[in-house]
């Protein structure tokens, strides 16, 4: 009888899905890919006709979508991250 009482008395705990470690890995991921595109923009010109090769620089071509496919990495391993694994090994 007395183990049904304390099954009673317990209240339903609400547990995050993420942690801290979680939202700290998708925020550093955010701003990879903020930075990526703040790459990417930029290059055009005021006069409709006239071509401006800016916009095929390596920066543009190369360096920005690198960082945003790193940013969307870093969002997948930041979503797959268990920062409880740890602590379960440890006891």
């Amino acid at each position: 009888m007395k183990k049904n009482q304390q099954k009673e008395n317990k209240k339903p705990t609400h547990d995050f899905v993420f942690q801290k470690k979680n939202y700290t890995v998708m925020f550093i991921g955010l701003a990879v890919i903020a930075l990526g595109f703040i790459l990417m923009s930029g290059g055009g010109s005021d006069d409709p006709n006239v071509f401006n090769p800016e916009i095929f620089s390596f920066r543009r071509i190369r360096l920005a979508p690198t960082l945003i496919l790193i940013g969307f990495a870093i969002e997948a391993y930041a979503i797959l991250l268990n920062p409880d694994k740890e602590k379960k090994n440890t006891k």
